[in-house]
Parts: C-alpha cells; structure tokens; sequence
C-alpha cells in the first residue's frame, strides 16, 4: 500500500468505538425494556454517562496495575537494559528471528489452557511490539504473538479454573455430574489446532512484512506512533551493543519479576503442595498445617504464591520498579520521576479498559445481559445434535460480547445451558467446551476487553486494524471448532 493510501485511511479511535458500543447498549436497553416484563430495566441518561466511571470502579484492580506497570516499564528503559537487552537478543537470533514467534505463543497458550492467562499478558505488549520492530517485522506480529498465543490457550482451556473449573462448579450446583477428563480430551484438541493455526497464521504474515515493509497492515500513522514509543530499541539492533554489569543485573531482576507474576496467578497448591511450597519458600507449618512462619510472598503482597490477584501483583511491579532503579544505578530522584512519568504514560489505556468494563457493567445492572441468555436458551430446546452444538456456539458467540468474563459467563449460563443439554440427551461437558471455544473465539477481538484494548493501545494499534488483521483467522477458528464441537456433540 502506497504512503498516500496509509494517510488516507481514518480509524475512529478505541475510545470512540467504546463510547458508541456503550450508547449502543443504552438504546437497546430502552427498546427491549417495553417487551421484557420488566426483566430488563431502561438505561437513563445517568446510567449512561456514569457508566465509564462504574467501569474504572469495577476494574480498579487492574487499572491500578497497568499505571504501576507503566512505571516499572518506565524504569526498565531508564536504565538502558531493555533496549539493549533486546538489540543483543534480536542479534543472537540473527536470520532465526521468525523462531521467535512459535517458542513464545506456545509459551502463552500453554498458559492460557492452564489457568486462563489474559490480563497477566498486557505488559508483553509493549515488550514483545519493541522485540519485533526490532527483529525486523511491525508490532502487530507482536501483538498478534500474546493475543492469539494466549487466547487459543484460553479457547481450547483444559483445567483453566475461570473457564472450566466456573463452569464445572456451576454445573455441579444444579446437580449435573460433569466427567473432567472428556473436558480435558477435547479441550486439548481444540487448543492444539486452534495454536496451530495461529502460529502458521502470524509466521505468514511476519514472512511478508519482513520481506516487504511496505505489506504491513498498520496506518502511517500507526508507525509513525509506534516508532516513538518501541523505535529506540530497534534502532540500537544495527548497533554493536554490549551489556555493562548493571544493566544484566537489571535483565536478570525483569524476569525474575515476570516469572514470579505469572507462577504467582496459577493456582500451585492445587496442583501440588510441594511445589507451592517450593515457589513460597521460607513457610513452616504446625502439625494441623498452619503456618507458623509465612512464606516470602504472603510476608510482602499478604498472600502466598499461587493466590494472587492483581492488588498483590501490583504490589510486586511496584517493590520490583524500586529495586531495579536501585540496580541500575539510579538516584533517588530518578527513580521517583522515572516511576511517576512511566505511570502517567499508560493513562490511556486506562481509560480504554474502564470504558469497555462500563459496558459490561451497564449491560448487568439493566438486566439485558441474562434477558438475551434466557431467550437464547428457549430458542436452543428441542434442536438435534447436528444443530444444537453449531447454534449453542452462535449463542454463547453472541452472548460473550455482552458478558466478556469467562468466570462470570459460566457463573451466568451454566445452570440454564447445562440443564438444557441434560434434557435434550447431550453431554454437559461438549456444552463446557461449546462455552469455552466461543467465548475464547469473542475474547479474540471484542472491544469490551480491557486486556485487548488495554494491550493493542501499548502496541499502538488501532482495535479496527486489529479486526481486519485478524478476521480471516477468527472466521477459520470459528468454523473449526465449530466442526468439532458438532463431531463430539455428536458422538459423546
């Protein structure tokens, strides 16, 4: 595409395309309120513009974590190791660069499949967009790395306990026995092919841009942004670029942060206890198993490893900021300035991730998220398995833009789809996974995800961009799991 053709293509920004969907949703609210029986109330013009405030109430958590990782980020390159880290990482790879794509999806749908690895994954954006600039390609094929990486984990979730594990304990509520090991089968199939289609998909695409740059799918000035922000350190590959002690300290302390973080969010005691105890050493217990002395993580966040949420990562990102100031030789003075302007820098996206929660949140304080579930299950009774799975995947497809949490998804629908599926003859663990695929398809590109838009804005990509990138991808996922949803509706 031609630089005048790049100039002339205008994008309505995120915050527009949020603003509208929430307008979209406050209409709708009106209309459906008349025919509802008074299952969904009218949205007021109060309910509207309080929406985007609701919103950062309700994702304050991880609001909070994004500003404080935006000062850790900042930190980061204060210091010089992150640019430089990854000049000689891109040169150590110098003509295997593209291997770089398969190793980390894999990585990040390994954890997605596990334990539902989303949020967690916004801080990689930046680092990963930098990584590929750098590497030669555009900062979509690392957008596209965490997002389809991860997100084909979550699709295809096997013991991921926000998808299965809600929706087998919702199941188990209403008194439907669910067998974990078909869950575990067929969301094993569903993750493998789905993360094999994605990784082929991103290696085409970053075939082309590194080949040609002028194939890239993102605007001029989608460039011109991300060269301000990740430009620095793909600049410093075509450099000889050293490590001085410090700044390996500091490279060394930045895994170790990010190691942590993700260990800190899977359930390990779950698992298994000896590794939990492995992961918070330092705890002794009584002879009951209390513990007498608490591990390091519980004495810093409060909780041991394994129980984290996002105030206890934050907590982390924050003594992690302070100390990899000191590591790399930065005054005090430095570090406050460096930590605030890091943390002012991310407010945008911020912002983006409260609006898209104020839609969520409107959409469950009117009553119009259950409505449409309660419709949508009358109209599934009395289909045959051929159709029932393919259109139980249209409904949950539609039903996750209004409800994009998968906990609270299975929370909402499980007892009325599940129940369902029983009386019809099929299996309640093909309706697990039928919900698990769909809303993993939505979680792919819906603009009410805050990790999306949040992640796409630190990669300074437009959420529309994102869509036309990846909508020939999302359409063959859909189509696929789809296919094998119906053949194990079918068959279990």
């Amino acid at each position: 595409m031609t630089e005048t053709a790049k100039k002339k293509r205008g994008m309505p920004s995120s915050f527009t395309i949020l603003l509208a969907l929430l307008a979209i949703v406050a209409v709708v609210t009106v209309i459906v309120s008349g025919t509802s029986g008074g299952a969904v109330t009218a949205a007021r013009l109060s309910d509207f513009c309080t929406a985007p405030v609701k919103g950062f109430a309700d994702a304050l958590p991880v609001c909070l974590f994004v500003m404080i990782l935006g000062g850790f980020l900042g930190m980061m390159t204060e210091t010089g190791a992150l640019d430089n880290g990854i000049a000689v990482l891109v040169q150590k790879l110098k003509g295997n660069e593209i291997m770089l794509i398969p190793v980390l999806m894999l990585i990040f749908s390994l954890g997605g499949t596990t334990y539902g690895m989303c949020e967690e994954t916004v801080p990689f954006y930046a680092l990963l967009a930098a990584t590929m600039m750098a590497a030669g390609f555009d900062p979509m094929v690392g957008a596209a790395t965490v997002l389809l990486g991860a997100g084909c984990g979550c699709l295809g979730s096997t013991v991921n306990p926000f998808a299965v594990g809600a929706a087998v304990d919702a199941l188990t509520g209403v008194g439907i026995e669910v067998n974990q090991s078909i869950i575990i089968g067929l969301g094993a199939v569903l993750w493998i092919v789905t993360t094999a289609m994605s990784i082929f998909f991103v290696m085409s695409y970053a075939k082309k841009v590194k080949a040609d740059k002028g194939s890239t799918i993102l605007s001029m000035q989608e460039l011109k942004d991300a060269e301000e922000a990740h430009g620095k350190a793909a600049s410093e590959v075509n450099k000889e670029v050293k490590l001085t002690g410090r700044q390996k300290g500091v490279l060394i302390a930045f895994a170790f942060t990010f190691v942590v973080m993700i260990v800190g969010f899977i359930p390990l005691a779950d698992l298994n206890e000896g590794v939990a105890n492995f992961f918070d050493a330092g705890a002794v217990y009584d002879a009951d198993g209390n513990a007498i002395v608490q591990g390091w993580s519980a004495l810093i966040t409060g909780l041991p490893i394994g129980q984290w949420y996002f105030d206890e990562a934050s907590t982390w990102f924050f003594l992690m900021a302070v100390l990899i100031g000191i590591i790399g030789g930065l005054s005090e003075k430095q570090i406050v300035n460096t930590f605030i302007t890091g943390a002012a820098d991310m407010m945008s996206v911020v912002l983006v991730i409260a609006l898209a929660r104020g839609i969520s949140v409107l959409m469950a304080s009117t009553g119009l998220d259950v409505y449409v579930l309660d419709a949508a299950a009358n109209a599934l009774a009395g289909l045959s398995g051929v159709i029932f799975a393919p259109m139980s995947f249209l409904v949950y497809f539609g039903l996750s833009f209004l409800i994009p949490s998968t906990s609270g998804m299975a929370t909402v629908s499980m007892p009325i789809m599940g129940p369902l599926a029983v009386k019809l003859g099929f299996s309640p663990e093909v309706m697990v996974m039928i919900f698990s695929a769909a809303i993993g398809v939505v979680n792919l590109f819906t603009p009410t995800s805050g990790a999306i838009m949040g992640g796409l804005a630190l990669a300074k990509i437009e959420w529309t961009t994102w869509l036309k990138f990846a909508l020939k991808l999302i359409v063959a996922l859909s189509v696929v799991c789809a296919i094998i949803l119906t053949v194990a509706c079918v068959m279990l």
